[in-house]
């Protein structure tokens, strides 16, 4: 390779590193003039103290390392954080922005069990070992102390309902979960899965819900696409990684054999996708009962 040819591959190398950076810069100039302005609430009796970087994708492993990549996985825009101190009684206050409503109810959904108790704040929130989590609009918020103290507590409670009082966006759950059928459902286990549904990259943004009837347990996908294009993109996708044909109709159902979570039920209509699995080939009663009251 000649000295002229290596030159020109290093300037086009430098030009696409700046275009990279600046279209960084132009995300977080414009991203961050959008988005709401963040301003932490007093609490009585407690000094607040607003130290910490605004964290964002770049950065966001020096405060969370281990669960960084989830986080980003759900459209994490930036965080705020601040810390209330009362002697020696912290409470901690993260504020995590994520894409939009779906993404703030995915990773709020990552970490939610049903075990907790929940409350009504925001959309939905619950308190668990001294933590309060909840999320509203695009916003996922987790409060936290190690103080045992019933006033501290109390504090901690206080502080989250000035948190969700400030909060832009609704306070409502994410509309396509009331598609999901009421019978044998697991009350508050539902979860949306940004990325690689059922392991598979070419299904993604599917909400799930979890279904106890007798002594069977199976999980139901819903996928909400903007268009039957879509959908059937997604539809051929999953049909060719299984070897059957693709399909152009804009409605249908199969009983697919996937080698990696064994018998699948596949249906669609219009922009809807709904999958289930964990039953057997000889349940497809079951599955047609749920995939019809999904898609009536």
């Amino acid at each position: 390779m000649g000295a002229h040819q290596e030159f020109l591959i290093e300037i086009n190398s430098l030009i696409m590193r700046n275009i990279y950076f600046i279209g960084f810069f132009l995300t977080v100039l414009f991203g961050s003039a959008s988005a709401q302005e963040l301003v932490f609430p007093q609490l009585d009796g407690y000094k607040k103290t607003t130290d910490y970087p605004v964290f964002g994708p770049e950065n966001l492993w020096d405060f969370i390392n281990g669960a960084a990549d989830t986080y980003l996985a759900y459209g994490f825009v930036d965080l705020h954080v601040a810390e209330y101190k009362k002697g020696k009684n912290v409470i901690k206050l993260e504020i995590y922005q994520h894409g939009d409503n779906t993404n703030a109810f995915g990773i709020y959904s990552t970490e939610r069990s049903p075990s907790f108790r929940f409350m009504n704040l925001g959309a939905q929130g619950y308190i668990a070992d001294g933590a309060i989590n909840f999320f509203k609009g695009n916003y996922y918020v987790k409060i936290k102390t190690f103080s045992k103290s019933e006033k501290i507590l109390q504090s901690t409670e206080s502080l989250a309902l000035k948190v969700a009082n400030i909060l832009t966006g609704g306070s409502e759950m994410p509309a396509v979960l009331s598609k999901f059928p009421e019978i044998g459902k697991k009350i508050n286990e539902e979860t949306y899965i940004n990325e690689s549904v059922l392991g598979h990259k070419f299904l993604n943004k599917a909400y799930k819900a979890i279904y106890e009837t007798g002594n069977d347990n199976f999980s139901i996908f819903i996928m909400e696409n903007s268009s039957p294009e879509d959908v059937r993109k997604s539809v051929n996708a999953y049909l060719g990684a299984t070897g059957m044909d693709a399909i152009e109709s804009e409605s249908g159902r199969y009983m697919l054999k996937d080698g990696y979570n064994g018998t699948i039920f596949l249906a669609w209509k219009e922009n809807l996708i709904v999958i289930i699995s964990n039953l057997s080939k000889d349940q497809a009663e079951i599955a047609d009962r749920y995939t019809s009251e999904i898609l009536k």
